[in-house]
């Protein structure tokens, strides 16, 4: 007797649990975020409060900042500053493993959540444009590794109000971002692979078998660095902005 092939990835689920608010939650935040980010780095201003550098313009680079920290471009670029630097942590997210997974789920429902079925009835994967970029993922490890450095610099400078140690809420701000920064890059899926995943074997690497431990700790919470982080750069940025607008008042504890 011949039986009908059914397509059970648009066949009607049957969950009754509120599986849909995850991805709302990520499309909201995402969302939200990529929104922010954009007008905070295009409109080229209100960047820095002495001593308070934002996140987003750092390192910065083109000589008429407010603020340069490696002056680099010439007085030519009228443009924002930040749009010399934005590029490498923008694309180390976009193309992180765990984010693929929320915005895949999110805005493309593919799938939306378990036992859902993908909205799309084809699957390509990543093997055309614009997803084979994804394969980027390692090179943009380096460049937002690299800027870690001035991030933590900046950081550092946050306590110098005019050559006296303080402390603001900037301060706290500014070195609660590179901590977070640093543990999301630390716990990046393919920094585990780099510094020893890729080996067969660890027998006489007693240091590689240690830093993929260390990695591998932290990688299994790299879901909470990714969320924090998100959220904790933003709010530095806006912090900031908002000081520099004189909407806020930093309270300070200088020595």
């Amino acid at each position: 007797m011949a039986t009908t092939a059914v397509d059970v990835r648009h066949r009607p689920h049957e969950r009754k649990d509120l599986w849909w608010l995850e991805p709302t939650v990520i499309v909201v935040v995402l969302g939200l975020f990529v929104l922010y980010s954009i007008y905070a780095g295009l409109v080229g201003t209100n960047y820095y409060y002495d001593p308070y550098l934002s996140p987003l313009y750092s390192p910065c680079l083109s000589v008429n900042c407010v603020h340069p920290t490696l002056p680099l471009i010439g007085t030519y670029w009228n443009l924002s500053p930040a749009i010399l630097i934005v590029a490498f942590p923008l694309a180390f997210r976009v193309t992180c493993y765990y984010y693929r997974r929320s915005y895949y789920r999110a805005f493309f429902w593919a799938p939306p959540a378990c036992a859902v079925p993908d909205a799309r009835r084809g699957y390509a994967g990543e093997t055309r444009f614009p997803f084979l970029i994804q394969n980027l993922h390692r090179y943009a490890l380096i460049f937002a590794t690299a800027l870690l450095i001035f991030l933590w610099w900046d950081a550092f400078g946050a306590f110098n109000f005019n050559g006296h140690f303080g402390v603001g809420v900037g301060s706290i701000l500014m070195l609660a971002n590179v901590a977070l920064l640093s543990g999301y890059s630390l716990s990046c899926h393919s920094l585990r692979y780099l510094v020893g995943g890729y080996l067969d074997s660890f027998h006489g690497k007693s240091l590689r078998f240690r830093l993929w431990s260390w990695a591998n700790t932290l990688n299994a919470r790299h879901a909470r660095w990714a969320w924090t982080s998100l959220i904790v750069v933003a709010s530095t940025d806006l912090y900031i902005r908002l000081l520099a607008m004189g909407v806020l008042t930093d309270p300070r504890i200088v020595f």
